[in-house]
This record gives structure tokens, C-alpha cells and sequence, in this order.
């Protein structure tokens, strides 16, 4: 990647099943567009990476340790490395934006979603 691209031209991977993410990262940060169909679920899970994020367009039912809460359009999360985490978004599916400190390199493995024959477009931003 150069270092400017735009959101389509970010290889999507498949992150969970129902979760795909667009991702741009450093040597120290991961940031993330992603897509979660709907009714997606993240099982809880934890890693080391500090974890901020927030919802762009739907909604998402998110539990961080013993807290939980569902949210919208502008909803934001924070979570300390090694917390664990999940996540069930609604019927109508959710885009959010994710940065993690360290980058997450775990993700270099995941699978790639389409090929360059047949691109997947992004969901958002929504008319481009």
C-alpha cells in the first residue's frame, strides 16, 4: 500500500464470519473500517492491543469485561488490553471504525474477501 489510498482500494479480510475489515497500518497502530452483517456475532475474545473505536452507521450490542451496552450511530468503546470483549450487532448490520495500538499483525493471516476479478466494494461510504 502507498501511503495514501482510498477506502476501496483496501484489501477486505475476513476477520470473523459476518465481519469484514478495511485496514491501514503502521508499525505501531492498526485502523480499521469494518462491516459486520447482520445479526454478526464476535465471540468474546481478548488481546493484547488497546482497542477505541466507534459505530458509523447501525448498531452493535457490545460487552467489554462485566459492562454492556448497546450502540448507534456515534457510540464509542475503549478497551484496555487483555479485557475480553464481544460484540452481536442488530438486524441491520453495522459499519465501525476500529484502531488497536500495537498494529494487529495477527491479522496479516486472515482471509481475503473476493479477488481482484471480482472486487468486494465497501458498504461505506455509501454513494461512492
Amino acid at each position: 500500500m502507498t501511503n495514501l489510498a482510498d477506502l476501496a482500494d483496501l484489501v477486505p479480510i475476513q476477520v470473523w464470519e459476518g465481519v469484514v475489515a478495511r485496514r491501514v497500518a503502521g508499525e505501531r497502530l492498526t485502523v480499521a473500517v469494518v462491516e459486520l452483517a447482520p445479526n454478526a456475532i464476535v465471540p468474546e475474545h481478548r488481546h493484547a492491543n488497546e482497542q477505541c473505536g466507534l459505530v458509523i452507521e447501525g448498531e452493535v450490542t457490545f460487552r467489554v469485561g462485566d459492562e454492556e451496552r448497546v450502540l448507534g450511530p456515534g457510540g464509542s468503546w475503549r478497551i484496555v488490553g487483555d479485557t475480553p470483549h464481544s460484540v452481536v450487532t442488530g438486524p441491520d448490520g453495522a459499519v465501525v471504525v476500529d484502531v488497536f495500538a500495537l498494529a494487529r499483525d495477527d491479522w496479516n493471516d486472515r482471509p481475503v474477501v473476493g479477488s481482484p476479478d471480482a472486487p468486494v466494494r465497501p458498504l461505506w461510504p455509501r454513494g461512492r
